[in-house]
């Protein structure tokens, strides 16, 4: 799961899309970030009829006029307070573009943004991954699972998890963390092994990558559940700070290759798959670093890797979006008309 947000050293520069960004007065919710999650997050959150600012490092994007954007150096924590001001609540859907840039990169962002979330006294809402679980036990992971990381990014996100967490408890900032597995769906893009890309190739009979054993139990994250579930915690901070809450998951148990198959079934094509092995990964870092990494999370493919979401739904009445209809969602983001459609088309 990555948001394909790298932050540089940019000055922080109030930058509005048409001129036309909504500056009247009253909090704001900030998303920061602008890649698979922030954009879709921010359009939700106008729709409940927030003001909403989007913080990035490039240019603003391609969203309603009515959302203010911002760029910043979310490393620097004055620039990332600054660009912060105001806000009533904080979504932090920020990762380094690439996996390379962990370490230089993604501990001083995060610190940055805890910092202004500190400075604002704003919820801060986390996106987080997996990676600090490790191999659960019994291959459930729910909130209360133990953090055993097992690669050296799981190793970061697990310190920067706990380290939020405990700033919480002592009262210097209030924050929630929302983890999500992998995604797929709209939005999930080409970060993702199964976003547009994929399904666009499966149409066109090309092979679907797996990874791992793909005939295991894993939970794949949909893009809009993972949206409205921020959105949701953004709603009640009295309910979601100092906690941690796994957003709604529709491909709870299914194994990857039935994720795959159920895609190619609502496309009207035969899937065609080829698995991945480990050491491809590994023979690629020095001609390809990011691709090189990978090989130390292929671990999340070969036990069973199941998110449980009972805590959001126990808190918060949300429920992930039945799989039929992420199903066809997914296949209609990509630009293609699911063969239900077609079928329901051709009998009228």
């Amino acid at each position: 799961m990555s948001e394909n947000e790298s932050e540089s050293q940019i000055e922080s520069q109030s930058e509005s899309q048409s001129g036309r960004a909504d500056r009247s007065g009253g909090p704001v919710h900030v998303v920061l970030g602008a890649g698979q999650v922030g954009p879709r997050l921010a359009e939700a959150l106008l729709a409940r009829r927030h003001r909403v600012r989007v913080v990035r490092r490039g240019e603003a994007g391609q969203a309603s006029p009515a959302i203010e954007w911002r760029r910043a150096d979310l490393m620097d924590a004055a620039a990332a307070a600054a660009a912060c001001e105001g806000a009533a609540v904080i979504y932090d859907c920020t990762n380094p573009a690439g996996y390379s840039a962990w370490n230089a990169v993604l501990a001083p962002m995060r610190r940055g943004v805890t910092a202004a979330a500190a400075r604002t006294g704003a919820l801060l809402v986390s996106l987080d991954n997996l990676y600090a679980y490790g191999v659960p036990e019994g291959g459930v992971m729910t909130e209360d699972t133990p953090l055993r990381p097992r690669s050296a990014k799981g190793e970061l996100r697990a310190r920067l998890a706990r380290e939020l967490l405990e700033a919480d408890a002592r009262g210097e900032v209030r924050a929630t963390i929302a983890r999500a597995s992998d995604f797929f769906g709209p939005g999930a893009g080409a970060m993702s092994f199964y976003g547009e890309q994929f399904v666009r190739g499966l149409a066109r009979g090309r092979r679907a990558l797996l990874l791992g054993d793909p005939d295991l139990p894993r939970s794949y994250s949909y893009v809009p559940d993972v949206v409205a579930g921020l959105a949701a915690l953004g709603a009640r901070p009295d309910l979601a700070a100092g906690k941690v809450f796994h957003l709604p998951v529709a491909w709870k148990r299914g194994s990857t290759r039935e994720l795959v198959a159920r895609v190619a079934a609502e496309l009207g094509v035969r899937p065609r798959t080829m698995r991945v092995p480990r050491w491809v990964f590994r023979a690629a870092g020095p001609f390809a670093r990011d691709l090189g990494e990978v090989a130390e999370m292929i671990y999340q493919w070969e036990t069973p890797y199941v998110l449980d979401d009972g805590r959001m739904t126990a808190t918060f009445g949300l429920r992930a979006t039945p799989v039929d209809a992420a199903m066809r969602e997914t296949a209609l983001a990509a630009g293609l008309a699911p063969a239900i459609t077609r079928a329901a088309r051709a009998a009228r």
